[in-house]
């Protein structure tokens, strides 16, 4: 296809270039837009486990309930470090093709674990359709596929680390 001179972006026959570069700023952005989400989630569902009583005593007095959420806010703020050192680097411009794969998949994986554990505490109140922490855990699935699929970030990083298998 011809196209006029003044149409045309960067330097012709760079576009594939040009679009794996922009991945790295479209996974800063994933990591980066579900570090609100996770922490609203967690935030949410300690004020809720601290109200709903069952057997007598609040949900989250059970020691299983707030080791547990603990582990997850310790997940989060790792995420948080490990995107913040990204970008960072990224606007040192520097290469972050490897830290940015690396946040997009552990954002990935953690709003899958963060609203299904989560989801578990509210009990059948977190099943419905207009609790946040449902709406993440249906919408967040989005972020292991967009942008490259887990499967996806794991190969760069492999490829990164040289252990990736040599065809």
């Amino acid at each position: 296809m011809r196209v006029p001179l003044g149409h045309c972006v960067g330097e012709e026959g760079q576009g594939f270039a040009y679009q794996m570069l922009q991945f790295q700023e479209e996974r800063l952005w994933a990591a980066a837009n579900a570090i609100e989400g996770l922490s609203n989630a967690i935030r949410q569902t300690i004020e809720y486990t601290s109200q709903r009583q069952v057997f007598g005593r609040s949900v989250l007095d059970n020691q299983v309930v707030h080791f547990r959420l603990a582990e997850l806010k310790t997940e989060l703020e790792a995420l948080r470090a490990l995107t913040y050192r990204a970008t960072d680097l990224y606007v040192s411009g520097q290469d972050v093709t490897e830290l940015a794969s690396m946040a997009k998949l552990k954002a990935g994986r953690l709003l899958r674990e963060v609203s299904d554990s989560c989801l578990q505490f509210w009990g059948g109140m977190g099943y419905t359709w207009e609790n946040p922490v449902s709406r993440l855990y249906r919408d967040g699935r989005l972020a292991s596929i967009g942008g490259g699929a887990d499967e996806v970030m794991l190969r760069i990083i492999c490829k990164y680390m040289g252990t990736l298998a040599r065809r």
